[in-house]
């Protein structure tokens, strides 16, 4: 029967293209017995109950499992299995220590096994990813998963710290999603599905997840060659500096030339290439990249600051930092011309692997913006606590204050409260005349959207940037800007003295 689980859960995941899920479970397995004498009704107790969680082992959910869906079968008769994982769990476990993991882990499956009940069958089956058998239908399935995600509403309490965790709860039906054990494979789809949706909810499998994880696999696959074959390239769009309107940095933003997909958004790859584990070659060739496009420019006599998105979990490498220092010297580019981009939730963890990136970071003397700032209260918390150097609102933030007057005056005060704590404030997503009105009104340093431009090429920021200030002066209402005259435009590299380009035709 061991073999038979194997078998079912390692086909899944190898469809699914979870190699990651695959090594922890292959290490569960592999788990070494205990060692310390102990007669046989012992050893046979200690096979039923996995001693950190006090679950059941895999192997005896699996004959639990085995037998429920025999009698399943026999009476005609509708039950489910719930495939659970612990959002959070990872991040929490940096810096925590051994101890304080399997704490955390162990009240985590006292909560879960709480709140099934003591008599239905449930089991780890690999890292913070569980498995239950409940023996009823779809409608008390479905309610489970329910009272699952609410159980973690409250946080653990782990050394005298909350922690969050987000369950994210998959739903298979027997007989209808299959009668054998491959139903489990099924479910894990299904709590999959949820955590490329967001997390924190449940889903019930649906045949189309699977064909969605198999174009996951082939996307993956064909992302692993992207680099070698020079199909990745990174698009720049300028940021403006909202008193003078000159440019006076770029975010560089990551595009994917598939060869018959045409131009992918990162937003499409990204996640796929953080669940895959291909996030770090990734994102290493984008920093690279973009420190060796910085220094060029300023060989050419345009000192711009460039802002590089970093994951979170580039950001929480112990060896960050160093890699990140090598990069700058190898390409002589000082470390205030590069801006680390890290989204407001990596900012709002608080965990000491987020601690020691920004102090590292701080140390190297490179630049730490939090993007996407929405002015929450966790992330007003990390913006007073952390070494920071700019806040980026986020559009939708900016967007809702045009209408919104109470969201407006709360945007306002974390630009003040930003301000008083000598940081940056970058309006970003402008697209309209009133948001970029706003965002002036509000005091913001820099303005960045398709208003002024869209992401272009290396080349066409030289160009750009040269017609920006004298054309921008032209659009901008004079109320809005009172201490601003228009600017002649910049004089640039020698090569393209004689190039003008208009803001219309540079917008790619």
């Amino acid at each position: 029967m061991g073999d038979a689980w194997s078998q079912a859960t390692t086909a899944w995941i190898a469809v699914a293209g979870l190699l990651a899920v695959a090594g922890l479970a292959l290490a569960w397995r592999r788990r070494a017995a205990p060692t310390t004498p102990a007669s046989a009704p012992a050893r046979s107790a200690d096979a039923q109950r996995d001693p950190l969680t006090g679950l059941m082992t895999r192997a005896a959910f699996e004959v639990a499992l085995q037998n429920g869906l025999a009698t399943a079968e026999k009476t005609g008769s509708d039950s489910c299995v719930l495939y659970v994982g612990l959002e959070g769990f990872r991040i929490a476990q940096d810096g925590a220590g051994a101890a304080a993991s399997e704490q955390l882990l162990a009240a985590a499956a006292q909560r879960l096994q709480s709140v099934c009940g003591a008599s239905t069958p449930i089991c780890r089956v690999a890292g913070e990813e569980f498995a239950v058998w409940l023996n009823a239908p779809r409608e008390a399935g479905e309610k489970l998963a329910r009272h699952l995600c609410e159980a973690f509403v409250q946080p653990i309490d782990l050394a005298g710290r909350d922690v969050w965790l987000g369950p994210s709860v998959g739903l298979a039906l027997v007989p209808e999603h299959g009668s054998n054990l491959r139903v489990v494979g099924k479910a894990a789809a299904a709590m999959y599905s949820v955590q490329r949706s967001g997390g924190g909810g449940h889903a019930l499998f649906d045949p189309r997840i699977e064909a969605e994880q198999s174009e996951e696999v082939t996307i993956a696959r064909e992302l692993q060659q992207a680099i070698l074959k020079k199909q990745l390239e990174l698009f720049y769009q300028p940021k403006i500096d909202a008193g003078t309107l000159q440019v006076t940095a770029v975010e560089a933003l990551l595009r994917w030339r598939h060869p018959t997909l045409g131009l992918v958004s990162p937003s499409r790859f990204i996640p796929i290439a953080e669940r895959q584990g291909l996030i770090e070659p990734i994102g290493a060739w984008v920093l690279e990249q973009a420190i060796k496009q910085a220094a060029g420019w300023r060989t050419a006599g345009m000192r711009l600051r460039v802002a590089v998105n970093i994951s979170g979990l580039q950001f929480r490498q112990d060896d960050f930092a160093a890699k990140l220092g090598r990069m700058l010297k190898t390409h002589g580019l000082p470390p205030d011309g590069l801006s680390c981009e890290i989204t407001e939730t990596v900012a709002a963890e608080n965990t000491e692997a987020t601690r020691r990136a920004f102090m590292t970071l701080e140390q190297l003397g490179v630049q730490v913006s939090i993007d996407d700032f929405s002015a929450s209260p966790p992330a007003m918390a990390a913006m007073r606590q952390l070494h920071l150097h700019e806040l980026k609102i986020e559009r939708a933030a900016l967007a809702g204050c045009v209408r919104d007057a109470q969201a407006r005056k709360l945007l306002e005060n974390a630009v003040k409260a930003a301000h008083s704590h000598k940081l940056r404030v970058v309006a970003a997503g402008v697209e309209t005349v009133a948001q970029r009105d706003l965002a002036v009104h509000l005091g913001c340093d820099e303005l960045q959207g398709y208003l002024f431009a869209k992401p272009m090429s290396a080349r066409a920021v030289i160009i750009w940037a040269a017609d920006a200030p004298a054309s921008l002066a032209q659009t901008f209402r004079p109320t809005a800007f009172k201490d601003t005259q228009p600017l002649d435009a910049l004089a640039t590299q020698a090569a393209f003295a004689e190039t003008r380009i208009s803001l219309q035709r540079s917008r790619l």
